[in-house]
């Protein structure tokens, strides 16, 4: 069958590469777009990177796996989405948009007659997640953020489907996958899998670094999940997984008191048990401090490395092994 997104069309054992503008209603963005649509019919797998801002090693390993997949390798179709939020990536660099101050991953599956992140997730939605057999939507910790890789997925109420995005997750051989036990919000992956369609995060790098090994790792990663999914013959060049996966479960969010700057005392990979200090923020005005604890015990999986913080923000996610 034709690949078709918008106005770009892939007929079978063709690539096809395009910008397509989508409009936002106060201005109009390009989305730039890969259509590799095999030589053998099989499954549609659609990439996503730079959904966030500041989040390089993403967008690297898609704008690679871009360029490297060919029709003749391909049974099936692949649908990658290099950068789906240009103005986060291009004008923000963080993870909300500077055209709304609204973070995209927190309002899928959009609303078309919304504001501009709304209009651009509804888009995204519709016509490039929405029918496909499975979707991989790739993150990395952001320029104030230290993280450890993982690849994340939801839980729903269909056993099959679960076990298929399991499966899937556990396909990219990264050694923490960390499930959330509902399909509830409006990340782009959660979103999807209520939709049915087998959806995962991977999460690769920090501190809004660009560093190649990163990205070699995680385009190992896609490459061992197309592999799963019957997409390509299994890759030679790619590096033996050295590492059992193993199920994660999140267990507590740790987020600021209140405005000033952050200090902590305990870094990401520390183990902190539910009650135990991990950092102070400080009034830079007063000189008040503001005690933060664990709110839970665990692994700290990603924290805040940025200095100045306001109330609510994240400073530290924590999860356990599952097992």
């Amino acid at each position: 069958m034709t690949l078709t997104v918008g106005p770009l069309r892939a007929e079978p054992g063709r690539k096809v590469r395009g910008a397509i503008p989508v409009d936002l209603g106060l201005s109009t963005v390009e989305i730039p777009l890969v259509l590799v649509n095999g030589s053998r019919p099989g499954p549609r797998v659609v990439i996503t990177g730079g959904v966030h801002g500041g989040e390089f090693v993403g967008i690297d390993a898609a704008t690679r796996l871009g360029g490297f997949l060919e029709p003749d390798d391909v049974t099936g179709q692949v649908v990658i989405c290099p950068v789906a939020n240009p103005p986060a990536v291009y004008d923000g660099r963080l993870g909300k948009s500077p055209l709304d101050d609204v973070n995209i991953n927190r309002v899928f599956p959009g609303d078309p007659a919304g504001g501009p992140t709304e209009r651009l997730a509804a888009w995204l939605f519709e016509n490039i997640i929405s029918g496909a057999d499975a979707y991989a939507d790739l993150h990395s910790g952001g320029i104030d953020e230290t993280l450890l890789d993982f690849v994340g997925y939801r839980l729903t109420s269909d056993a099959e489907l679960d076990a298929r995005t399991r499966a899937m997750a556990h396909s990219v051989g990264y050694e923490r996958v960390l499930f959330g036990r509902n399909a509830e919000g409006g990340n782009s992956h959660a979103a999807a899998a209520r939709q049915g369609i087998p959806a995962i995060l991977i999460e690769t790098g920090q501190l809004g670094e660009r560093d190649p090994a990163q990205a070699r790792a995680l385009l190992d990663g896609l490459y061992r999940l197309l592999h799963h999914l019957g997409v390509i013959e299994a890759p030679q060049h790619v590096a033996p997984v050295t590492v059992r996966p193993r199920d994660w479960v999140w267990t507590g969010s740790v987020v600021s008191p209140a405005t000033g700057l952050w200090y902590p005392d305990a870094a990401t990979g520390d183990e902190v048990t539910v009650g135990q200090s991990i950092g102070r923020v400080i009034d830079p005005a007063d000189g008040s401090e503001h005690k933060v604890t664990a709110t839970a015990t665990g692994q700290i999986l990603y924290g805040m490395n940025g200095l100045t913080v306001g109330p609510g923000a994240e400073l530290a996610a924590i999860a356990v092994p599952h097992d």
